[in-house]
């Protein structure tokens, strides 16, 4: 069974307890942020908190702990649902199941174990994934990529990484970093990625990378900025197009999504540009669909694929 269809069979197998939820968690790029999200994808409720620049590694953990554990006190008397497991999604430099992360967004965490700790505070399995990974798996789910089996997300964020998946299943890999297009090469000889080469994509577009190269914000870009960053991940969607033979691509994150319309035109001319061959040839390019509610979706969507494959594995 497919991965991208799997969260709508867990939805009809628990069609006499529609309450059962999976607690939520996302490392976004300005917060923390937790969800209940139903096995038919229903967000219905959520937390939110702002990740600090200036403190120590565990006063972050205790700002998204306090989230956490608010909406869990709330369950029993305000949604009568059942929490069944817990999802996480984070960007950054992680481990497999986020064993450890290293989040751009939160400056103090350094290999910090993020899934031992929830599992401590919730006492549930938490199953965790990358940013792009929890994408790939809602928009296939419930947003812009429902209905079709094959295709590639990418985020745009302060960094970029990318998921794919083929045939319906979510690629993971060796390390579980499948499809990580954040070191596609796109500009040869450029800028020096903290990979240890040089001109990876995620050191020629991502926020971090625009900051270092502006030194304004990314939030405050110029036409040019939008236009070549909309570039260059238009060129390294072309090679993963040409590569996986894909036809759609779905680009979230604070950055791409920001820029908007300019960044997205400028990735679709790269992309016609780089996919020529006859299978890749009118591949498109479209950003998220769930808005505001995808990462705590796609969180969600990690936290039922795990349950799913753990009630499997026990049978």
């Amino acid at each position: 069974m497919s991965d991208v269809t799997a969260t709508a069979t867990v939805a009809a197998a628990t069609a006499t307890r529609p309450t059962d939820a999976i607690l939520a968690v996302d490392v976004g790029a300005a917060g923390f942020q937790a969800g209940l999200v139903t096995a038919r994808g229903v967000l219905i409720d959520r937390r939110w908190t702002p990740i600090e620049a200036d403190v120590g590694p565990e006063s972050n953990y205790t700002a998204l702990a306090g989230v956490v554990t608010d909406l869990v006190a709330q369950v029993p008397a305000r949604h009568h649902a059942r929490v069944v497991g817990v999802g996480v999604s984070s960007g950054g430099r992680v481990t497999r199941g986020l064993d450890l992360v290293t989040p751009i967004s939160v400056a103090s965490w350094r290999d910090f174990p993020l899934r031992s700790r929830l599992e401590e505070l919730t006492g549930l399995a938490v199953h965790g994934d990358l940013d792009a990974k929890a994408l790939a798996l809602a928009e296939g789910w419930l947003g812009a990529a429902q209905g079709h089996p094959n295709f590639l997300a990418i985020t745009v964020s302060g960094g970029i990484s990318g998921a794919i998946v083929l045939d319906g299943d979510l690629l993971d890999g060796e390390s579980g970093h499948a499809g990580q297009i954040g070191h596609v090469i796109v500009e040869p000889g450029g800028r020096r990625c903290h990979c240890g080469t040089q001109g990876c994509l995620d050191a020629e577009a991502s926020g971090e990378a625009i900051d270092a190269i502006t030194g304004r914000p990314a939030s405050q870009p110029s036409f040019q900025i939008m236009q070549r960053a909309g570039e260059v991940v238009g060129r390294a969607a072309a090679s993963m197009c040409n590569a996986f033979d894909l036809s759609l691509v779905v680009v979230g994150g604070s950055v791409a999504l920001g820029f908007g319309s300019t960044f997205f035109h400028a990735a679709q001319v790269a992309l016609d540009e780089g996919a020529r061959v006859p299978y890749s040839r009118g591949a498109r390019i479209t950003p998220t669909r769930l808005g505001e509610q995808g990462p705590l979706i796609g969180a969600g969507a990690v936290g039922w694929r795990g349950v799913r494959r753990a009630a499997r594995q026990s049978k």
